[in-house]
C-alpha cells in the first residue's frame, strides 16, 4: 500500500517538473532563409587592400526581410598565409518569422578587428578566420503611447571563429582551380555581454560549390544551417538557409 502511494507521488512530482519545464522550455523557430551576398576585394598595392561586402537576407522564401548589412574594411597581406584587417558593419535585422527575436527593425553598428590564417596543404585549402566584433545594437523601449522606439545603443562583444576547408573538383588548364568544394563552420561567442545566457550567439554549419570564372570574378552557392539564440536563452532560431555569392577580386595599381 504504501509502496502504491509513494509511486503515485513520485510520478505527481514527475510530470509536475515536465509540466514546469515546458512552460519555460526554449520556443525554437524554424525560417528557411534565401541570402544574397556580395564580396568585393579592390587591391591597391601589393599588400593593402579595400574590401566591400554587403547582403540582403530574407526569411522563409522571400516572402519576409530577415536583415541587410554592409561592410567595408581596410585589409593588409603580411605574408602568402596571414591578412589583418580593420572594418566597420552596420545592420539592419527586421522583425520576422513565428516568434521574432526583435520587437521592432533593430539597428546595430561594429567595429571589428580580424585575422585570416590560411594554409595550403596539396590541394586543400584551410581557412582559419577570427574576427573581434564591437557590437552597438540598437534597445527598443515602450514610448508614451505603447509604441517600441530605439532608445539607445548598448555595447556587446562578440568574437567569431571560422574554419573552411577548399578543394577544387576541376582545374583550368594552367593548374587553377575552377570549380570548388567549401565546406567548414563559424561560431558566434558572447564576450562578457550582460544578460547572456548562453556562450553561443550564432553558428553556422557551411557546405556548397564555388566556380571561378576568370581571375576577378566569382560565383558561390552554399548551404548553411544557421542557429540563432536570444540573450535570454528563451528563443532559438533554427534556420537552414541558401546563400548565394557573387566575389570579385581586381588590381588598382601599377605592376
Amino acid at each position: 500500500m504504501l509502496n502504491n502511494e509513494f509511486k503515485k507521488l513520485f510520478l505527481f512530482f514527475v510530470l509536475s517538473f515536465i509540466i514546469i519545464q515546458k512552460s519555460f522550455s526554449q520556443k525554437v523557430n524554424h525560417n528557411n532563409d534565401v541570402w544574397l551576398h556580395y564580396v568585393g576585394k579592390n587591391m591597391l598595392t601589393k599588400r593593402l587592400s579595400i574590401t566591400l561586402e554587403a547582403t540582403m537576407r530574407y526569411a522563409n522564401g522571400f516572402n519576409e526581410k530577415q536583415q541587410w548589412f554592409i561592410r567595408p574594411s581596410v585589409d593588409y597581406q603580411f605574408n602568402k598565409s596571414i591578412v589583418g584587417s580593420v572594418g566597420y558593419s552596420h545592420y539592419d535585422t527586421y522583425v520576422y518569422g513565428e516568434t521574432p527575436l526583435n520587437k521592432i527593425d533593430t539597428p546595430e553598428d561594429h567595429v571589428w578587428i580580424q585575422g585570416t590564417y590560411t594554409v595550403n596543404l596539396g590541394n586543400f585549402k584551410f581557412i582559419n578566420r577570427l574576427r573581434d566584433e564591437f557590437r552597438f545594437v540598437g534597445i527598443p523601449v515602450k514610448n508614451a503611447s505603447g509604441d517600441y522606439v530605439i532608445d539607445h545603443y548598448e555595447h556587446r562583444n562578440r568574437l567569431r571563429y571560422m574554419f573552411l576547408v577548399n578543394y577544387p573538383l576541376t582545374k583550368d588548364t594552367n593548374g587553377k582551380s575552377k570549380l570548388f568544394l567549401n565546406v567548414g563552420d563559424e561560431a558566434f561567442l558572447n564576450i562578457d555581454v550582460t544578460g547572456a545566457k548562453t556562450l553561443f550567439q550564432q553558428n553556422r554549419a557551411i557546405a556548397g560549390f564555388g566556380y571561378n570564372i576568370n581571375a576577378h570574378h566569382q560565383v558561390q552557392l552554399n548551404y548553411i544551417h544557421q542557429n540563432i539564440w536570444n540573450l535570454g536563452n528563451t528563443i532559438q532560431e533554427n534556420n537552414p538557409t541558401l546563400r548565394i555569392s557573387y566575389l570579385t577580386n581586381f588590381d588598382w595599381y601599377t605592376k
